[in-house]
């Protein structure tokens, strides 16, 4: 909008150029002209009446010193005409154009593009063919990512209530109950989708995945039970092994994770994201190259694997308990009380699991420096309304200033973010 304009400004510009240009350069010829036409007849009647004063001279009418007085006379008079400001010797004076005329042309031109535009133009329409444009080209532009999983779920709810007999739309509406955190919806989503196409391994993976997180991200038998059944379907199913390697990965088990993550990639699915795959098969092979050698079972060292550790009672407090959404995420991480203040360990659970015990432990560290390696850790759970482990407005959070390294501490989120 602001290059229209420019270009308008500049259109405009050019056209009063052509008309004032032409009328000051005429102005300033007609004065030079005038100027040139002065000087030019003073000097050829300076020269004829020296050419007469000669003649005069040679037929012996006029003696010298009569000449050179005359002469003097005539130079002197020369001068003066040169330095008059009007000429009565001419005729005719050129006469300058007016101003009036180039005036009116401007006004004129301005008054006549206004008046098309304004009558024949569509200036009126620009910002709503700009706004349709921009909903054109993204239709969800400005909407979070709840208003986002909202409105697919109310789109496939609307679509399965129309038509319970699409396995599609009841398939995609579990993917998005998941999304929304919703894990219980989502199976039933699914088992609609085993009842019209039947058990699949491409739908028991995603069954498998709601119970895994409604679990706290516990491979419960239950889990194992629908892991085993779809991969006896399909060895190779992407849904499945994806959620064996993430649950591997977390657990520290990254050999398993990578085994699981690099089947994915050896199956002929072209629905999967292959990049994704490979860099999450890189961070486990990395974190295999800096882990530490696996400590013996000893009754010395299973001492020392409990100690390493911070298990957390997380609740909420009762006068916040209406703050809780299905949606709502909680994110529960751990930092030294001294020296560097980045996160050491963290997790993240659903909302609908409170009151729920985590553990956070080397399993779940988040760079370089175990959990073990710190005495005393503060503790910090926030309840996120927009998926942010950074606390914003509306979110719940609360904290524990110092734990000890292998205790159990009860941590209760109590404060409302403002």
């Amino acid at each position: 909008m602001t290059l229209f304009w420019i270009l308008i400004a500049l259109i405009l510009l050019i056209s009063l150029m052509l008309i004032w240009i032409p009328h000051f350069r005429q102005k300033t010829l007609n004065s030079a002209e005038e100027a040139g036409v002065r000087n030019q007849t003073n000097l050829e009647l300076f020269n004829e009446r020296i050419t007469n004063l000669e003649k005069e001279l040679d037929e012996k009418l006029l003696d010298q010193a009569e000449y050179d007085a005359l002469k003097k006379e005539l130079e002197i008079s020369l001068l003066q005409d040169m330095k008059q400001g009007e000429d009565e010797s001419l005729s005719q004076k050129a006469k300058p154009k007016s101003i009036i005329m180039p005036s009116m042309m401007s006004v004129v031109m301005i008054a006549v593009a206004a008046y098309a535009y304004q009558n024949l133009g569509a200036y009126q329409e620009i910002p709503l063919i700009q706004s349709q444009q921009i909903a054109g080209n993204n239709p969800h532009a400005g909407m979070t990512k709840e208003q986002l999983i909202s409105q697919e779920i109310a789109m496939f709810e609307s679509q399965v209530q129309s038509n319970p007999d699409n396995s599609q739309a009841w398939f995609s509406l579990g993917h998005a109950y998941i999304a929304a955190n919703r894990y219980d919806d989502a199976m039933k989503a699914f088992d609609n989708t085993m009842d019209l196409v039947g058990p699949q391994a491409e739908l028991l993976g995603p069954k498998a995945t709601a119970l895994y997180y409604k679990n706290n991200q516990q491979i419960t038998p239950e889990v194992q039970r629908l892991i085993d059944q779809s991969l006896a379907m399909d060895a190779k199913d992407p849904s499945t092994l994806l959620l064996v390697g993430m649950n591997a990965f977390f657990t520290a088990n990254y050999p398993k994770a990578v085994e699981a993550w690099e089947t994915i990639l050896s199956g002929e699915r072209n629905d999967i994201d292959r990049e994704a795959i490979i860099n999450a098969i890189d961070a486990a092979k990395m974190k295999m190259a800096s882990a530490e050698p696996n400590m013996p079972k000893d009754e010395t060292h299973k001492n020392i694997a409990t100690s390493s550790k911070v298990t957390l009672n997380v609740t909420i407090s009762p006068e916040l308990k209406d703050q809780v959404a299905s949606s709502d995420v909680i994110f529960v991480f751990a930092r030294a009380t001294n020296g560097d203040r980045m996160p050491l360990a963290a997790t993240k659970i659903s909302a609908n699991s409170l009151p729920t015990q985590v553990v956070l432990d080397n399993s779940t560290k988040m760079g370089s420096m175990n959990l073990s390696d710190a005495e005393n850790v503060e503790v910090i759970a926030v309840l996120s309304k927009h998926g942010s482990v950074r606390p914003q407005a509306g979110d719940v959070q609360g904290s524990l200033s110092s734990v000890a390294v292998g205790d159990t501490a009860n941590l209760v989120l109590n404060t409302l973010v403002q």
